[in-house]
């Protein structure tokens, strides 16, 4: 696979300006035609075997970290870059392609709400201190495809073998990367394709996994399910007798449900999924079709003009992706990705959470609070289910992180226990590093309603620098005290 740098990208739809990447630049920080530069960046396909042994290519968009210095080659700095963690995000769906997350959340350029599609460089991207590569997976979504027509993904297993070849193709082209601390990242139904690739990948221990994070993850989905009508009923989207209503409906999914994960049969499952979304959508009707990702709003955030422009020529010409004749494609749970995957929706995959917990990878999991679809109850009630030693992780604080004056940018619980030697048959515990952070004033994807908030929470997270707050426990005590 050749290297396929990306030299520069049109600034809007209409390619009348653009914005300039590393390498080769003709003198510091221009390009060829006089375009500013900002960091080394490459993307492309790498080819890998699909469903069938089917001929699959799948899309990356890498960025260097802005401390590496764009204008030495690599082996100069060989150091910095191998020190430097390398972020992976993979957006959800499923069908949702991340260069949506790229332009509308995390990364080092925003798309504007405007029918020209004005791009602009972003000062909020988690590229300021880490490497970030951007992955449409599985097949079918943004501008990876399958040569066999029709053919998409059906389970986890077969999505994370073909991300772990891609990603060991990836390295296999770009060495200088193969070192760096990973960190495999993503939200929405990213909590299932997170942990799934995660556990993959932990199999092939020259890729240098340090751990896992996710934002609002859609996880254990009959829990997400139970929630948002609560959440609906608390907000006063829902009467108690609507809600009641629901309940029923809700009883019946949960059995279907059950039954399909204990059977295996994926017509069960498909049945499952069918009842589950009924259930978002009756919740939704009964509410008057507010935002299900954010309580506050009516309707989602706008991805402005991201399709016309990522099918444009000059885009995929800039990409590498112009002889591929693939046409861009973004879904939210719907479409042939998400039909592939019917049977794989609501099946839980917190146990993949634990699993790696106990491999003694760091875990971290983030939600807005205003979220209803993959909101902060139900990432609560999996990590208690999930975090042992139980009574250290109940135990354990819960900081409200803020600066020295103003409001809560956060709520932050961690629990770190360390290596213990021959706790049983399989020999040394490795520890866990789990961390749980709640946001406040934002919605699903907290990169883009708190953008320095998320940057900053993931870069305490990986770097290990601390959460600063206070634990209200002595002053709630106090207060009730006084009271008695």
């Amino acid at each position: 696979m050749p290297r396929t740098p990306v030299y520069g990208i049109p600034a809007n739809v209409a390619n009348t300006q653009r914005i300039g990447f590393y390498p080769k630049p003709l003198k510091p920080d221009e390009g060829e035609d006089g375009t500013p530069k900002t960091v080394r960046s490459y993307a492309g396909h790498v080819d890998v075997d699909g469903p069938d042994k089917a001929k699959s290519h799948l899309f990356y968009w890498f960025f260097e970290s802005q401390t590496c210095d764009p204008h030495l080659d690599p082996g100069e700095q060989k150091r910095l870059i191998e020190e430097t963690p390398l972020l992976i995000w993979l957006n959800g769906g499923p069908g949702a392609s991340s260069s949506a997350g790229l332009f509308l959340e995390n990364g080092p350029l925003r798309i504007a709400d405007d029918a020209a599609g004005t791009i602009s460089v972003s000062p909020d991207s988690w590229n300021q201190e880490a490497h970030v590569l951007y992955w449409d997976q599985p097949i079918g979504t943004g501008y990876s495809y399958c040569e066999k027509p029709n053919t998409y993904v059906q389970d986890e297993d077969v999505l994370s073998t073909m991300f772990r070849e891609g990603l060991q193709a990836f390295y296999a082209t770009y060495p200088e990367y193969k070192a760096c601390p990973l960190y495999v990242c993503g939200e929405s139904y990213a909590g299932k394709y997170v942990p799934a690739i995660a556990l993959e990948i932990s199999e092939h221990p020259d890729i240098n996994l340090k751990g896992i994070a996710v934002g609002n993850g859609w996880i254990k989905p009959e829990l997400s399910v139970r929630v948002l009508i609560e959440y609906a009923y608390a907000s006063g989207y829902l009467g108690r007798g609507q809600k009641e209503h629901l309940d029923t409906y809700y009883t019946n999914f949960k059995n279907v449900l059950e039954e399909g994960e204990r059977t295996k049969e994926p017509k069960t499952l498909e049945h499952a999924t069918d009842l589950g979304n009924a259930l978002v959508d009756a919740v939704l009707a009964y509410g008057g079709n507010f935002d299900v990702y954010d309580v506050r709003r009516w309707d989602d955030l706008s991805a402005g003009a991201l399709k016309p422009y990522m099918d444009s020529k000059g885009v995929k010409e800039a990409l590498n992706v112009q002889n591929s004749g693939v046409v861009w494609q973004f879904a939210d749970n719907s479409g042939p990705v998400a039909t592939a995957l019917k049977a794989d929706n609501m099946t839980d995959a917190s146990k993949k959470y634990g699993d790696l917990m106990e491999k003694g990878y760091k875990v971290l999991l983030y939600t807005g609070n205003f979220d209803t679809a993959c909101g902060y109850q139900s990432t609560e009630e999996i990590l208690d289910a999930l975090v042992t030693p139980h009574e250290k992780w109940h135990a354990s604080p819960r900081l409200i992180w803020k600066q020295a004056q103003g409001n809560p940018k956060g709520f932050v619980r961690s629990l770190r226990t360390d290596k213990t030697d021959k706790t049983d048959e399989a020999g040394d515990s490795p520890g866990k590093h789990v961390t749980q952070v709640a946001i406040p004033d934002s919605g699903h994807e907290v990169p883009a309603y708190q953008p320095q908030v998320a940057r900053e929470m993931l870069y305490n997270w990986v770097f290990d620098r601390p959460f600063v707050g206070q634990d209200p426990k002595s002053t709630v005590e106090e207060i009730l005290k006084k009271a008695q």
